[in-house]
């Protein structure tokens, strides 16, 4: 069988205090999960080589979703499908579903398939959709064909199942808490840095004239630049895909066990035949922690969509007025400090107040937060600008806290060989939700527009109201019963 077996424990030192009851760790030769697991256990540090993999990866796919954002407004303008100004917010709503439409029907796909042949793959498959995809997007002059494309790149964008897998497969338990704050930092700066791509480079012939010509390809395509500067990024992951290690583990023999004890205490796993599995959708761990992370996503969804929306609308509708300059500098500075907060503040939030409470804590905060906006707007000048910047840097913390703290919950209540599928189920539940978002807030602006004057939370006091509703109906499924803890995981 080519079978190499060996004491985790080591059988060549009789003083090693293991337990008598702990299985023998079998290993498979040519199987790269047993691989990954050798690598593991011969080193204890943190395996940042491996996280860096994980981090540009999830960036490169993050950034095309919300980079058309701050453009979005004037790309439908464009494209005169729209018969008024105030229509405008529906046909941006239903543009910035789509892509969660493909992705919501596909995802389950991607990650059962991602569980048969391996993680790598599908990453690699998903950065090549990005190439393709995202450009022919740049190019679209009519409406349907961006809806098309949109669609498309996030149906063949199955990255997110396979990659949050992935990264508490290329580390030791103690670091999984890390390995997943890498995904959703690179996912939470992917949605903020996108945004800012689109706002410095949408247009390039109107905001820099003196490099671009009205007559150049960019001055035909206003909207290329941003996307094909994207496409690069992923196509240059794409590449670096060839030194990506395989997690998953395939054995020739797959009724034969395989125990692995886990130095940090937790019981054995072993990897479970198929018929033996558990139904997932019967895991009520997992399934609990995944309509919580629905609804965030719902809340964080619609506010991206819509403070674009509203930061680039004119004050007398209640926005502010800003280019798409200057929304992309904001999040911008946002994706900055979001950088700087998983590096050197999450950790430690996670270590002394654990996955839930932070998210507790985090959800609370952003409700009185979120109802300071509709009043930014009586501001101007530097007041505007700190008040603005500190929001949003702060804004992107506390999503951060929770998407990475439920997204821990989810992953520790399944084994390995149901990871993918599970972050399958997740994602395609969240890609329903992150369809609606769009859609929904781009009605829901249009129609607070129309009524500025109302004596019940007028304009923009009343999608933002609508937005603090969303966040407490996620802040009250982080509580028993709604939700359940899985029974290995060990929260504060």
């Amino acid at each position: 069988m080519g079978d190499t077996t060996r004491n985790r424990h080591g059988n060549d030192n009789d003083d090693a205090k293991a337990p008598s009851s702990s299985p023998e760790t079998v290993y498979y030769e040519g199987c790269p999960g047993c691989a990954m697991e050798r690598k593991k256990e011969n080193s204890t540090g943190t395996p940042y080589k491996e996280f860096f993999y994980v981090g540009v990866t999830t960036l490169a796919s993050a950034l095309p979703i919300s980079a058309l954002f701050p453009f979005l407004y004037f790309m439908i303008q464009d494209m005169h499908v729209a018969k008024n100004e105030e229509d405008i917010g529906v046909y941006a709503g239903l543009l910035g579903a789509s892509y969660m439409i493909g992705r919501c029907f596909a995802s389950l796909f991607w990650g059962v398939v991602a569980d048969r042949i391996g993680r790598k793959p599908i990453i690699a498959f998903s950065m090549f959709s990005v190439v393709i995809f995202n450009t022919l997007f740049g190019l679209s002059e009519k409406y349907w064909m961006a809806i098309a494309t949109r669609m498309l790149l996030g149906s063949l964008n199955g990255m997110l199942a396979p990659i949050k897998a992935y990264s508490v497969e290329v580390c030791r338990p103690e670091h999984h808490a890390l390995g997943l704050s890498v995904v959703s930092t690179g996912w939470g700066i992917g949605l903020v840095v996108g945004p800012a791509i689109g706002g410095y480079l949408a247009q390039p012939a109107k905001q820099y004239p003196n490099q671009f010509s009205e007559k150049s390809v960019f001055g035909r395509f206003p909207y290329l630049l941003p996307c094909l500067f994207i496409s690069l990024i992923a196509f240059a992951v794409l590449i670096s895909c060839i030194w990506l290690p395989e997690t998953l583990h395939m054995h020739k023999n797959l009724e034969r066990e395989v125990e692995m004890y886990c130095d940090s205490g937790v019981a054995p796993h072993r990897e479970v035949p198929h018929s033996e599995k558990k139904s997932l959708y019967k895991n009520w761990p997992l399934m609990s922690s995944i309509i919580a992370y629905c609804v965030f996503t719902l809340h964080d969804t619609a506010y991206s969509e819509i403070f674009s929306l509203w930061a680039v609308s004119d004050k007398k509708y209640g926005g502010l007025s800003f280019s798409s300059k200057d929304v992309g500098q904001v999040l911008a500075a946002s994706g900055a400090g979001l950088l700087l907060y998983q590096i050197f503040v999450y950790r430690h939030v996670h270590k002394y107040l654990g996955s839930i409470i932070s998210s507790r804590i985090a959800a609370v905060l952003s409700i009185p937060l979120l109802a300071t906006y509709p009043f930014m707007t009586h501001l101007s000048g530097t007041k505007l600008g700190l008040a603005i910047y500190c929001a949003a840097v702060m804004k992107g913390a506390f999503a951060t806290t929770i998407l990475t703290g439920t997204c821990i919950l989810q992953n520790s209540a399944v084994p390995q060989n149901q990871r993918g599928a599970a972050n399958g189920i997740s994602t395609t539940a969240m890609s329903l939700f992150k369809a609606i978002a769009p859609a929904g807030a781009g009605v829901l602006f249009s129609w607070a527009q129309k009524r500025q004057h109302a004596a019940f939370f007028p304009g923009d006091q009343m999608i933002f109201l609508i937005l603090n509703i969303v966040e407490v109906i996620g802040l009250v499924l982080t509580f028993k019963p709604f939700l359940a803890i899985p029974k290995q995981y060990d929260f504060k």
